[in-house]
């Protein structure tokens, strides 16, 4: 005997626009022979369902059991309504009304089943570059406003045929609703340039073939693209953008072939295959078939799989690697616009392979590696902006954090979830920072939220922070940089503290004068102790002894050996014409235009420069990288170093420092010093952490930090400290300055509401 009806109310909030929501529960209620309806809403999806009581639970447990593969459901809201005469589930029109809470998924990389269809030459899409369903394709760099529909993306331009129409609006088809739905009847079609009779992706192939350097349009920008065993046509791509070594990113056809090029693990292929797709950086095996310039003096490269069906086309015609690196000169945000990109590309690439589908968003590719056994997102942008992260506490009050100056991405906090803009990159430029405040409006405008509070660094001198003391609201919270490098990774962990942070970089605005970047502090979302720190060092010029890290080597040098090293017995200071020592060493002792720094960016550089008798970089963490490639598999012992004062303890490395000279003089094998320098800075982590819990007692400790993107000290840090304490990392959220404005969020909200 059949029940009477009832009615339940469903709001489903998460990622669940776009991914196919609508049509997996119209298939659901339909098989279980329940009534109702379905729509999009500002503030996420509102189901009714309407029948037996029975019917209508099964619906909702198999919803929760096995929801949509795609979607990141936050939460279901069940409540009961009045039942209605539907013998049918309907899927209704968006209510554009109430909230707005951002329910864009990212783009995700072209499904098996559109795949098959590109590949098939009986089907109306075969080798059609935009070919996309309700599983795979643009999303968030086409849209323009919420909810997520047609209208509102670039592909408004474009009419549905009557057969793209047909499947669009049947929820049984796989491209219900899909909203960037085409067919090379009615969608996006490609263009070539300069002029040609052939067919746009086999003009770009044979250019390719000839060593021309082709400008590709992507999802979220246009690249530069060129053979990547080729070493002449990268020598040119690099000339021709001024980037002279930088590492570029390789696409390979299939997971076949980037095996082929490099070491790939179980969690690397798992990354390399997912619907993110970025580029994972992965160590080179010996003797692959890539030109020695794509990262001169590393091992590792930058391998990533095609995530759109024109990359796949291009890819299978051109028949061997490329790369596919940034559409821009160097320190320039990426092309987006045709125009823009004819204009600022004219002189960097050959030939532009290009299509009528606008970009709405900028988003570059991600990048990962796995570090330590695990996966860690490194640049999170295509692929995972604008996923929303889950806060263990929700904030006050909305709050904008403007993030670093440097790999800067925004975030806005609202509720009980937090989302990171895409990459911006370092605001160096007009045009990088033009680019930060049109991240910052996007985010605003997409989630429909009005800041209340806005976090910043605490360098005045930079844009973001500039740029957030210019707003109109009052609450402005200036945020230390270590301390919200820490305080991210324990949002990430759902965290609260206190816990110790180990928060490892290059740079951030120390309130004791010198610049932070090697710190041990104690932590809560609200404040902070400095418990720990490295002796300091010299930076005779400033910014210039980055860029040329032979006066950090002779900071340490003179500091460790009391003014008299042995300058010419060491072949880095050696190649320095005596008379440019002498002005360094002048400002080193006077503290002339010498701010000192701490971080541990700045050691690497320092001991890398001398041991690899490099004097200068050209760009950000370079010598960083070299040291780790130069370091022994095997391993060493750590060099000695010093533990001096309380609160903070200082490590003291001069005694590391003469024993690294001498090991150069007695002719040590490079690889060993690099290891024994790794191994240092591991047991020094050790010590401070001890010391700190003798008095603190027991806390979980957090690794966060550029300079934890570097593998081998990644594991054995995680190694040393491990007997002592829990230890906590980095996953979804970038350790470097990247995830930074996650952490800026949580302290500002803390900090105005008076937590402890």
């Amino acid at each position: 005997m059949s029940q009477p009806a009832t009615g339940l109310r469903l709001v489903i909030r998460g990622v669940v626009q776009g991914i196919g929501f609508r049509p997996w529960l119209w298939r659901a209620a339909t098989e279980a022979g329940v009534g109702g309806r379905v729509r999009n809403e500002p503030g996420g999806v509102v189901v009714e369902l309407f029948g037996e009581p029975a019917r209508v639970a099964a619906v909702v447990a198999r919803l929760r059991a096995a929801p949509p593969p795609l979607a990141e459901i936050r939460a279901i809201e069940e409540s009961a309504i009045a039942a209605e005469p539907l013998a049918r589930f309907e899927i209704a029109a968006s209510d554009e009304g109430g909230e707005r809470v951002v329910s864009i998924p990212p783009d995700l990389a072209t499904c098996a089943d559109c795949l098959r269809e590109l590949h098939d030459p009986a089907d109306r899409r075969y080798r059609y570059p935009f070919i996309n369903c309700t599983h795979c394709g643009p999303r968030y760099t086409i849209v323009r406003d919420v909810p997520y529909d047609r209208a509102r993306t670039t592909m408004a331009a474009f009419a549905m045929c009557a057969d793209c129409r047909r499947e669009y609006e049947d929820p049984a088809d796989r491209r219900f609703h899909a909203q960037p739905v085409a067919c090379p009847a009615c969608g996006p079609r490609l263009w070539y340039r300069p002029g040609t009779d052939a067919e746009p992706i086999a003009a770009a192939a044979a250019a390719l073939a000839r060593g021309e350097v082709v400008a590709v349009k992507g999802l979220g920008g246009w690249h530069l693209a060129c053979d990547a065993g080729d070493e002449a046509a990268v020598g040119r791509l690099r000339a021709r953008k001024h980037r002279e070594a930088k590492p570029l990113a390789v696409m390979v056809r299939s997971l076949e072939d980037a095996e082929r090029l490099a070491e790939v693990g179980a969690a690397a292929r798992a990354l390399l295959e997912g619907v993110e797709r970025p580029i994972v950086l992965l160590r080179r095996r010996a003797g692959a078939p890539l030109a020695p310039a794509l990262a001169p003096g590393l091992d590792l490269v930058g391998l990533f799989l095609p995530y759109t069906p024109l990359h796949h086309l291009l890819l299978a015609q051109v028949g061997r690697p490329i790369v596919l690196t940034s559409g821009n000169r160097a320190d320039e945000p990426m092309a987006t616009d045709d125009a823009d990109a004819l204009a600022r590309l004219d002189g960097i690439a050959d030939a532009f392979l290009g299509h009528d589908r606008a970009i709405e968003n900028r988003c570059d590719d991600s990048v990962a590696r796995v570090l330590d056994g695990r996966p860690v997102v490194l640049r999170r942008a295509r692929g995972f902006v604008p996923r929303p992260l889950r806060l263990v506490r929700a904030v006050a009050a909305p709050v904008l954090a403007c993030g670093a100056h440097l790999k800067n991405a925004c975030a806005i906090a609202d509720g009980d979830r937090a989302w990171l803009g895409p990459h911006v990159g370092d605001l160096e430029t007009l045009e990088a920072c033009a680019d930060f405040e049109r991240s910052v409006a996007r985010l605003e405008r997409f989630l429909g939220v009005r800041p209340e509070v806005v976090a910043h660094d605490l360098h005045p001198h930079y844009h973001s922070t500039r740029y957030a003391r210019a707003r109109p609201e009052p609450a402005k919270v200036g945020v230390q940089h270590h301390h919200a490098h820490v305080v991210a990774c324990m949002a990430e962990h759902g965290l609260e503290g206190p816990v110790l942070g180990l928060a490892w970089d290059g740079t951030g605005w120390g309130p004791d004068g010198t610049a932070w970047g090697a710190e041990l502090l104690w932590c809560s979302a609200a404040r902070y102790e400095w418990l720990g720190t490295l002796r300091p060092i010299g930076l005779a010029g400033g910014e210039q002894a980055i860029r040329e890290p032979w006066r950090l080597a002779l900071a340490v040098l003179d500091d460790a050996f009391a003014g008299d090293p042995p300058l010419d017995e060491l072949p880095l200071l050696r190649a320095i014409e005596p008379a440019r020592r002498a002005v360094v060493r002048r400002m080193l002792a006077a503290g002339l235009n010498t701010p000192r720094t701490r971080g541990m960016g700045r050691w690497f550089d320092a001991i890398a420069a001398l041991g690899l008798a490099q004097p200068v970089v050209h760009y950000e963490g370079e010598l960083a990288m070299r040291w780790e490639h130069t370091a022994a598999e095997a391993g060493g012992l750590p060099y000695d170093f010093g533990l001096e004062g309380r609160a903070p303890v200082e490590v003291d490395l001069r005694p590391m420092v003469r024993a690294v000279v001498a090991d150069l003089l007695a002719g040590t094998a490079r690889a060993l010093i690099a290891a024994r320098f790794h191994a240092t800075m591991a047991a020094a982590a050790h010590a401070l952490v001890a010391r700190a819990l003798a008095e603190t007692g027991p806390l979980p400790v957090v690794m966060t930090g550029g300079s934890f993107q570097n593998e081998r000290l990644t594991r054995l840090v995680r190694d040393a400290v491990a007997p002592v304490a829990p230890v906590l990392r980095h996953a979804r959220v970038p350790p470097g300055d990247g995830g930074l404005a996650l952490g800026q969020a949580l302290v500002a909200d803390a900090v105005t509401r008076g937590g402890g």
